[in-house]
């Protein structure tokens, strides 16, 4: 086919891939081990993407690792989990294909890239039971650098600092800017082209025009350059999108910490193992193991900062211990609840009886007031106490173009466009309005992988 939108062609392959993330790196093995050259386009100067910033937890159903731990678990329960937290806007046959697979990502990961992973699942909010298997440093870089390493193996080209500024007549065309050059430069894709560009969590013009609260006073738990231009181009030349209004705010992060480390770290404790109390009454007012969208509004519709108490107990089960920190003054520890009382201005006697009352719950294993599912493991609440500042962060755009089940992107008439696939926070529409803690690496994985494979073969149809 002639090469005619663009000149100055520098580069071709039977698949690129834009984007070095997760999604990215598995799309790119996938097709290269279905028999396509691959090159990878990084308008970053080093890979990984946002899926470096990640706190390493993965959502996994019906693991040998949950087995082990009494854990009765299945995709089904996982696909209703997803469908819930979703408020039944996903599309359900993109739900259920992540849930259904995420077994095998688990295989794939340990037997195929050697990634390594603590031990015991634990539980996130929205989730029925504990599936959230935590990568061993507990950083996305437990998968990113093993993808990084089989793509060095298989012979995959990468190329960073490229950023791409627009698709040609034919999806294959694409021209892209050569940061390091200060020029522009054509790449021609043989069979398909996987966009895998990320969310765009720190674009602040475009997520304002979907959520005007949004603005640059909102802090973000994403690289700062998680931006739509990749998502736009694709639209541009015709592809469809959903749920771009669907912008989902960590209820974890701190006002008092600007990229949130510390805050990432605490909340492994504090919301299975700890409690959330309002800043004016002292009192509870939500299930801290909520779904992820429940817990944000509930914080920002109080409309200043909420106070998460954990206790040093709940960071020993949870192997997160604060005391590193202390120094930085985002969590504090206080060895006598009055003093805790005081710190945050709240009203001690109705701080008490909220912990009192919260520690019968977990002592009886069953939380009459917000129904939050108490872990087996857990102890009741006692000095010395630990404190932080909770105010939402935006944290992930459940929105983007419209995909099918082999990862095509769709069309504004409902038709694939050919020779153009996405995977991973690029999409929509699977997660529906609130995604579930560890559910991003796992679609990821799954759709990334189904991206490549299909880009590859597509040189086994013709593109019209």
């Amino acid at each position: 086919m002639d090469k005619s939108t663009f000149s100055n062609w520098d580069t071709e392959a039977d698949v690129v891939v834009v984007g070095s993330g997760v999604a990215g790196l598995a799309a790119a093995v996938e097709a290269k081990n279905a028999g396509a050259s691959v090159v990878v386009l990084e308008k970053r100067s080093s890979c990984g993407g946002n899926s470096i910033m990640s706190d390493g937890g993965v959502a996994l159903a019906g693991t040998d690792f949950q087995k082990q731990y009494g854990i009765l678990d299945s995709w089904e329960l996982m696909y209703e989990d997803m469908l819930r937290a979703g408020l039944n806007m996903n599309d359900a046959s993109l739900a259920k294909i992540v849930a259904q697979q995420s077994n095998s990502v688990l295989e794939w990961l340990t037997e195929y890239l050697a990634v390594k992973f603590r031990d015991k699942p634990i539980i996130f909010g929205g989730h029925s039971v504990p599936r959230i298997h935590l990568l061993h440093n507990f950083s996305g870089t437990a998968i990113v650098k093993p993808l990084l390493s089989k793509v060095k193996e298989l012979g995959i080209d990468i190329k960073t600092n490229i950023c791409l500024t627009k698709f040609g007549k034919d999806v294959r065309e694409i021209e892209v800017y050569d940061k390091k050059e200060n020029q522009a430069r054509a790449v021609y894709a043989n069979t398909g082209v996987v966009l895998a560009t990320g969310g765009f969590g720190g674009d602040v013009a475009f997520r304002i025009l979907h959520d005007a609260r949004l603005t640059s006073t909102v802090g973000n738990t994403n690289r700062l350059d998680t931006t739509a231009e990749g998502m736009l181009e694709a639209i541009k030349i015709g592809a469809s999108s959903v749920h771009l209004e669907y912008i989902q705010l960590s209820s974890w992060s701190s006002p008092d910490e600007k990229r949130d480390k510390i805050a990432t770290e605490f909340f492994y404790t504090v919301f299975p193992y700890g409690i959330v109390v309002h800043p004016l009454t002292g009192k509870r007012f939500f299930n801290e193991l909520a779904d992820r969208k429940i817990r944000a509004d509930s914080i920002l519709d109080v409309g200043q900062p909420s106070i998460g108490i954990a206790d040093l107990e709940g960071m020993n089960i949870s192997g997160h211990s604060m005391d590193r920190y202390l120094s930085r003054n985002i969590v504090k520890r206080f060895e006598y609840l009055e003093e805790l009382a005081a710190a945050y201005s709240l009203p001690y006697q109705t701080l008490k009886e909220t912990i009192d009352r919260y520690n019968k719950y977990v002592e009886n294993k069953k939380d009459e007031s917000w129904q939050k599912p108490i872990p087996l493991e857990a102890k009741p609440l006692h000095a010395p106490y630990y404190a932080m500042r909770l105010w939402p962060k935006v944290h992930y755009t459940m929105g983007g173009v419209t995909i099918n089940d082999k990862a095509q992107v769709i069309d504004n008439n409902g038709q694939p466009i050919k020779g153009l696939y996405a995977a991973g926070e690029v999409t929509g529409g699977i997660h529906g309005a609130s995604r579930l803690g560890g559910s991003s690496l796992t679609e990821c994985l799954v759709f990334g992988r189904i991206a490549g494979k299909n880009a590859a073969l597509q040189k086994f149809t013709s593109i019209s």
